[in-house]
């Protein structure tokens, strides 16, 4: 991770960024990752959680999209522009330490809070020695 270099991680882990205002914190306590996202005016059945393959936590909001009536004259939209148009996609790389099985999500007040458990237990080391012989 050293070549990465000081100001590339974590930010690496974010795959995909929209234009959306589904700002991001990603915090870390010795228990868990925290994420907190700005979705303000989404229900929860607007949006959706995933664990996706490669440990990728995707969360995407759907579906808010204000109705123009035919008899009004709209002088000003920015809230839709500046919404992405009712959706967004935000995918974040996890770190191999986690227990995906156990991720809680919720929202309150616009903010869609998802907590991601660590998993403590001590792992065997990935890295195997190789006996070196003078024959194959």
């Amino acid at each position: 991770m050293a070549d990465r270099g000081i100001f590339l991680y974590p930010f690496r882990r974010f795959q995909e960024w929209s234009r959306s205002t589904a700002l991001i914190d990603w915090m870390e306590s010795n228990n868990s990752h925290i994420f907190k996202i700005n979705v303000p005016g989404y229900n929860k059945e607007d949006i959706k959680v995933q664990i996706e393959e490669g440990n990728v936590l995707s969360i995407r909001g759907e579906g808010i999209k204000e109705e123009k009536k035919e008899n009004l004259v709209w002088h000003v939209a920015e809230r839709e522009a500046f919404s992405g148009g009712g959706e967004f996609l935000r995918r974040i790389e996890l770190p191999e330490n986690v227990k995906v099985d156990q991720v809680k999500a919720y929202v309150e007040n616009g903010v869609l809070t998802v907590v991601v458990p660590k998993d403590t237990s001590s792992k065997s080391s990935k890295v195997r020695n190789v006996n070196i012989t003078s024959k194959l």
